[in-house]
């Protein structure tokens, strides 16, 4: 079985991060994808979040292909990091292939995720592209420094088969929500919130 793991603190979650599942799902080939709703992004300490219960309802609501499930992985783990997550699902399902899913934006600010380097060497990872961060992300250090890493697009099928660190960069047409601006109160004209 093919499993995407898509991890983030969905604050609010949005059709951009719905058009990042099902690009994954679809252009992967994924069996499932699992978002997992994080308790509390350990780089955003400082910034005000919603209730994880409120979350992970939202996420519910919005992740509703059947292919979806939304999950209190992370919480029932007492895992308050991404390597940690890893480590453990991997350890509770040995036969499945795990692919990690991101935007583009958070590929450009991934070197500063603990152990961003092991987590690239335990799975592999599938880059969804986002509004402004398409090059930031290629031009990141986890991307230069992991550039022999990166497949074709045409390989996306085969992604979770691959022997880590593999990780490729998916194009699609852009979805420009974000949390932020949601939060904010700010909408951008050609977004849709769920």
């Amino acid at each position: 079985m093919k499993v995407g793991l898509f991890g983030g603190t969905f604050d609010p979650p949005h059709e951009g991060h719905v058009h990042v599942a099902q690009t994954a799902l679809r252009r992967l080939g994924l069996d499932r994808v699992v978002w997992l709703v994080s308790p509390q992004n350990p780089l955003k300490i400082a910034a005000p979040v919603s209730a994880w219960d409120a979350r992970l309802a939202m996420t519910g609501r919005i992740a509703s292909h059947p292919a979806m499930i939304v999950s209190d992985a992370e919480s029932r783990l007492n895992s308050r990091f991404t390597i940690d997550t890893i480590g453990r699902l991997k350890a509770l399902f040995p036969h499945v292939h795990f692919v990690w899913i991101m935007g583009a934006d958070a590929l450009a600010g991934f070197h500063r995720w603990r152990a961003w380097r092991q987590i690239m060497k335990e799975v592999p990872v599938a880059v969804i592209s986002r509004p402004r961060d398409g090059l930031r992300g290629l031009n990141s250090p986890a991307a230069k420094i992991f550039a022999r890493g990166r497949l074709p697009a045409t390989m996306g099928r085969r992604l979770a088969l691959a022997k880590p660190p593999a990780w490729i960069y998916l194009v699609e047409p852009l979805n420009f929500t974000s949390s932020t601006a949601l939060r904010e109160g700010r909408r951008p004209a050609d977004a849709k919130v769920l």
